[in-house]
């Protein structure tokens, strides 16, 4: 062999030595590599250094045999002592080899490679920073190392390289950060550890500011998060605290938009801690970047909104997901309902989704605009705020599905309603273009199980049933409030015209609705066919749904439009029923004082159109039309519908509905009809009807409440109708009002006899299919 010729400079016996078994032999063999290298350094004759660092390299640690790099590795870390400050300059040639023994299947060969980088660094400093991004990939690798004695050589090197870089200002983070967002996203319990460890490094160095490559590394932060180890778990919680501290104090240079999609698929994460941390995240963003989040509002919510559904176990994270409900949700301002089209289309940008790309150059355009966009929004003029539109769309799009969804929570089908109650109040122009798609959700929310819920639905119905805003839109046929429902929405004969039509009651009939819009009437027919189609809703919510509409509507145009659709309902027996209810809501509710007030006396000529479209289809029910008659003191005209009770079919339930009506005479409502039995002169047909009413009922409570009522009417013999001279106040009143009460008598009769064939109809159908039973 040439062994001697080849390695020179390196004597024989030195190469024998380094490729001996024993450690001691290497360590003497590097000794005297270490003088020769000294040597050359002295008489600054580079070319032999490089000579000697090449063939202990190349013959070395980069031979087949497991001793010969062994001794190559500490030959080279030999090299590097000796040359002191510089070995900068040889720094490519002697950290190459080392990192490849990093990947050797021999662990104690890994633990010298170790050994070996850890002197060439020490000796280096600040020079190995050019070559940092290898060192950091090669130590990434040893901090997974199974062998405990490498992992802990690692963590020597690590903790010296930490010091390095905290100590230097030359550190170059550009070039590292693609690296970090690679590595970022290992699997390995010790490569997160290691990776959590740098980053939390960097952030403590005054001079590096990783504030600014955040988005590169916030989604592996979040994955880091989700960690099985409460160590690492615990040790990303601390580093993302410190990066929401440093947000909070330099708001202006984050860039908030290219992080809120990130944000928002964590918001949703399964994991509790990733969730309440992203949540908590999202709060601040909200609050600091203001309307700068716009344009993710949509993700935003469809992460939000299922979270304020969570119960106790989950009671943080709800918190937090109200308040950044609620902090979105003040984001909306009326302005956004005066922004010009033709701007918005230009500079509206796509509403990003959960599922879109997290890294979009559009979002990064918006979310970097400088100190005034990312500044609170108590700190911008109104100009400013509106630079980011409002992206109505997306938003609507994901409260609809919401509401459609029948596995949504209480409280977010709350939150939902609240959103869109707000939206019609901030942008009613806007909103009034979603409003068709949303109007048949909202009815059906009517049927929600909650009362919160429906109480919530009711105010955005009320709100879009009496905004001016609706009343600019053009409406179509069946918007329109002079418009007849269709046959599909109500059950309305080909003949109804007739009724309501002829002569000047037709405009009677027909709902007074100076403060509503174009959609109210659509929404009052479309109520009533709910209840017809869903009994039950009628039963047990229908007076609770008219007397919160009486609260936040006009309580005469509801009733008015109300009784005017049920004229033309040809479902008799829905028409009867739901009279009865209007009729009970009308006599019992507090929230209607005002309406009775003004029915009691019909001194103006809308209390008495108002009466005549409410007795009109009061008269689908004798017993109620009876009651509308005591309410207005038209008491002639309720003894002479009374008579005509004799020509009508009396039923059990006929007569529980008179029953009661003598119940309600007792009540507070009537307590005026009582005190005008005293004045038996001027009252007597109101004496003959109650008469009336006791003579209808059988020997029940209800005959014997009425039979004590009267007899403690004063002087009996008084009870004569007055003659023509003595006419009686209620009776010039009547006279007064111009009331036709011979057509209304007559229009009782014709309805009554309706319902009469109606039954017998029904009656004839059952009585048919019972003989098709009984021939079966």
């Amino acid at each position: 062999m040439n062994t001697e010729r080849d390695l020179a400079p390196l004597a024989p016996s030195v190469v024998r030595a380094l490729n001996d078994k024993l450690y001691e032999k290497r360590k003497v063999a590097a000794l005297e590599i270490e003088k020769l290298v000294r040597e050359f350094v002295a008489q600054n004759n580079t070319s032999q250094i490089k000579h000697v660092i090449q063939i202990l390299s190349q013959e070395f640690a980069l031979s087949q045999h497991p001793h010969s790099r062994k001794g190559g590795l500490i030959g080279l870390a030999a090299c590097s002592i000796a040359l002191g400050k510089d070995s900068g300059l040889y720094l490519k040639e002697l950290i190459e080899p080392v990192l490849t023994c990093f990947n050797d299947a021999d662990s104690r060969l890994r633990y010298y490679a170790c050994e070996a980088l850890y002197n060439i660094v020490k000796v280096a400093r600040g020079s190995v920073l050019p070559h940092f991004n290898v060192l950091f990939d090669g130590l990434s690798k040893l901090a997974a190392d199974p062998d405990p004695n490498v992992k802990s050589g690692s963590e020597l090197l690590d903790r010296l390289l930490k010091d390095i870089v905290t100590e230097s200002n030359q550190f170059d983070l550009v070039g590292f950060i693609p690296l970090l967002r690679e590595r970022i996203y290992s699997n390995n319990q010790y490569a997160r550890q290691f990776i959590i460890s740098w980053i939390l490094v960097l952030e403590s160095v005054p001079d590096i500011n990783l504030l600014d490559y955040l988005p590169e590394i916030l989604d592996g932060l979040f994955q880091i998060l989700g960690d099985n180890s409460k160590e690492i778990r615990k040790m990303c919680e601390v580093a993302l605290g410190e990066f929401l501290k440093e947000i909070k104090k330099n708001p202006s240079s984050v860039k908030f938009a290219e992080m809120a999609n990130i944000l928002v698929i964590h918001c949703q994460a399964a994991d509790d801690l990733i969730q309440l941390t992203a949540m908590c995240w999202m709060r601040e963003f909200i609050q600091l970047a203001g309307r700068v989040m716009l344009p993710y509002s949509s993700g935003i919510l469809t992460a939000v909104l299922p979270c304020l559904s969570y119960d106790d176990r989950k009671k943080n994270i709800k918190e937090v997901a109200n308040v950044c409900n609620q902090s979105l949700m003040k984001l909306v301002i009326p302005e956004d309902d005066e922004l010009d089209e033709a701007k918005q289309s230009l500079s509206l940008l796509p509403e990003p989704s959960s599922s879109e790309s997290l890294s979009k150059p559009e979002a990064a355009s918006v979310g970097h605009q400088g100190p005034a966009s990312a500044s609170p929004p108590c700190l911008r003029s109104s100009s400013e705020r509106l630079q980011v539109p409002l992206n109505l769309d997306g938003i609507v799009q994901v409260l609809d599905c919401h509401l459609h969804d029948s596995s949504t929570g209480m409280m977010t089908r709350i939150a939902v309603l609240k959103w869109l109650y707000h939206l019609y109040i901030k942008t009613p122009r806007k909103m009034f273009r979603h409003t068709d798609s949303l109007f048949p959700i909202l009815l059906r929310t009517l049927s929600d199980e909650s009362d919160e819920v429906i109480l919530k639905d009711l105010e955005v119905l009320a709100e879009i049933a009496s905004s001016p805003a609706g009343q600019t839109e053009d409406p179509s046929p069946s918007d329109s409030s002079d418009a007849r429902p269709s046959p599909v929405e109500l059950h309305v004969p080909a003949r109804a015209s007739q009724i309501s039509s002829s002569g000047p009651r037709g405009l009677e009939c027909s709902p007074s609705t100076p403060t509503m819009n174009s959609y109210f009437y659509k929404f009052m027919i479309n109520l009533l066919k709910r209840f017809s189609s869903e009994r039950k809703l009628l039963e047990n919510r229908g007076a609770f749904i008219i007397r919160q509409l009486c609260l936040l509507l006009n309580a005469e145009n509801i009733f008015h439009s109300m009784a005017d659709i049920l004229l033309r309902e040809e479902d008799l027996k829905f028409a009867s029923t739901m009279v009865h209810t209007l009729n009970t809501i009308l006599l019992t509710s507090s929230e209607l004082f005002q309406l009775r007030n003004q029915l009691k006396d019909l001194k103006t000529p809308e209390s008495r159109n108002l009466f005549c479209c409410l007795y009109r289809s009061w008269c689908h029910n004798p017993v109620t039309t009876v009651s509308l008659c005591f309410l207005t003191q038209n008491y002639k005209h309720a003894y002479d519908l009374i008579q005509k009770f004799g020509d009508l079919e009396v039923t059990v339930d006929f007569l529980t509905e008179v029953d009661k009506l003598v119940q309600l005479i007792e009540c507070p409502i009537f307590t005026y009809l009582r005190l005008q039995l005293l004045d038996v002169k001027n009252n007597p047909y109101l004496i003959k009807a109650l008469y009336g009413l006791l003579m209808l009922l059988p020997q029940s409570s209800a005959f014997q409440l009425l039979s004590h009522r009267l007899q403690c009417v004063p002087n009996p013999e008084l009870m004569q109708t007055a003659d023509s001279s003595k006419l009686s106040s209620i009776s010039k009143r009547a006279a007064a009002s111009n009331i036709d009460y011979s057509e209304l008598l007559q229009h009782f009769e014709k309805v009554q006899h309706k319902h009469l064939e109606a039954r017998h109809q029904r009656g004839a159908g059952r009585a048919e299919q019972l003989d098709r039973r009984v021939v079966l």
